[in-house]
């Protein structure tokens, strides 16, 4: 397989590459009222919400949000996914967090890259030729000089549209979280000032899963880079025309910003669709990632997601392993997360797992926020993180074994440097990176925590 890619690269997760958005695709299964499996989906909308002017294509000034759970809820928390990350990261995390609080409402994020995907290849029979022959429609970063304007400042903005809603005019009450990059996010705009209106004002709580700021991943082994002269050379670079962020095109899958997400993504629609069928996508993998021996299609998702296949923490989830033997060996799961889970997830597409087109200024900007402070460099960058102290809200982090330890350690940095009036702090060293999005129920220790903290 690979060896370790840096943190940045992977912070929504890589274990699986689906897709994350709307875009050209969103003629899908969820907009047409059905779900993943022909399911009615009628209490999980996926809904477009106008956003102020990016500079992007026609239809990228919007974001979607993902709901699941009662509209009558009076507690919305709002999810925002993290690096290469989507909506339906949040989808069976969601579904399990609503039925255990009463009064609960999930919406998951898509940033407005998610416009920029082209899904429609699977709607047809044969989404592999679509995507690996090269027939769908690919953002030329020549032709996208609009993106590197695409970081932090846009991103919360957008995101203060889709809290402002889901706060009713204050009749609901909102608690902001995110996965990995997208817990950073969540407090980056507790701190931010909204021309001179803190954000953490618009929330009741926030919820930080595997990720955060001050620190939060320097157990990784890849600290942030954040050094004026590191955030000068990836701005020049950026000015050069190098606006999508590439660092997934070191799994092998591919050279363009979106290939390994198209796999990954494939992967997940033929798992999905016919798990036990011999793979569709094997004689087409790179050799170094394809087993000497035909599998199914459940068991071609596995090697690339699961954690004992040699891929980093931040990239697998504990799912299971190859059968022993067989003419095409299939997957068995004897792990927290069932491959089929991993497969409903992934399977999209729309809303889908996975970004196609990460802004490498975001990826700048994250970084920078990572100190949490109103420093001349964040200043410099038009980051506003001014309010960082005076956050008052309640808070609740979660890290698996990814970090080792620092998720928390960051999260007490923050409390301690705040006004926050408690904090609930979990772990759950058996996890990857990945599995608090799609482990089974009775194995997801983010899930039962955070509902007794959203329940308080």
């Amino acid at each position: 397989m690979t060896g370790h890619l840096p943190r940045r690269t992977l912070l929504g997760g890589l274990a699986g590459g689906l897709a994350s958005a709307t875009g050209a695709g969103a003629g899908s299964a969820w907009a047409s009222g059905r779900g993943p499996g022909g399911r009615a989906a009628a209490a999980e909308p996926y809904v477009p919400t106008a956003v102020g002017k990016g500079g992007g294509p026609a239809g990228s000034d919007r974001v979607h949000v993902l709901k699941v759970g009662p509209a009558s809820a009076h507690t919305v928390l709002v999810l925002v996914p993290g690096m290469f990350g989507a909506a339906n990261d949040f989808r069976l995390l969601a579904g399990d967090l609503v039925r255990a609080v009463p009064g609960v409402q999930v919406w998951a994020l898509d940033r407005r890259e998610e416009n920029l995907a082209d899904r429609t290849g699977f709607a047809t029979p044969d989404p592999a030729a679509y995507y690996l022959d090269g027939h769908y429609r690919s953002q030329d970063p020549a032709a996208s000089g609009y993106a590197a304007g695409w970081g932090l400042r846009l991103t919360l903005e957008d995101l203060r549209t889709v809290v402002l809603t889901a706060g009713a005019g204050g009749r609901r009450r909102v608690v902001l979280g995110g996965h990995s990059w997208g817990a950073t996010t969540a407090m980056a705009y507790a701190a931010w000032d909204f021309d001179g209106h803190p954000g953490y004002r618009d929330l009741a709580g926030l919820a930080l899963i595997d990720g955060g700021v001050l620190g939060a991943f320097e157990g990784t082994g890849a600290p942030v880079q954040d050094s004026p002269e590191e955030v000068r050379e990836r701005l020049a670079a950026i000015e050069g025309g190098a606006v999508f962020d590439m660092t997934l095109s070191g799994v092998g899958l591919g050279s363009r910003a979106e290939s390994t997400q198209i796999w990954y993504q494939l992967a997940g629609w033929y798992a999905h669709r016919a798990p036990e069928g011999r793979s569709v996508l094997q004689p087409r993998l790179p050799d170094a990632l394809r087993t000497p021996y035909p599998i199914t299609n459940a068991a071609l998702l596995g090697t690339l997601v699961d954690a004992g296949f040699g891929w980093p923490n931040d990239i697998s989830v504990h799912s299971g392993r190859l059968a022993d033997s067989g003419d095409v060996r299939g997957w068995i799961d004897d792990g927290s997360t069932p491959i089929s889970r991993v497969a409903a997830a992934y399977a999209g597409p729309t809303p889908a797992v996975w970004e196609w087109y990460w802004p490498a200024r975001l990826s700048v900007d994250l970084d920078v926020t990572d100190a949490y402070a109103d420093t001349d460099l964040a200043r410099s960058l038009g980051l506003r993180l001014r309010h960082g102290a005076r956050i008052d809200v309640p808070l609740y982090a979660f890290q698996t074994s990814y970090s080792h330890g620092t998720v928390v350690t960051g999260a007490r940095n923050a409390v301690a440097g705040s006004r926050i009036p408690y904090a609930a702090y979990e772990t759950d060293e058996g996890m990857n990176h990945l599995d608090p999005l799609f482990a089974a129920t009775a194995h997801n220790t983010a899930t039962r925590t955070l509902a007794a903290f959203l329940a308080k």
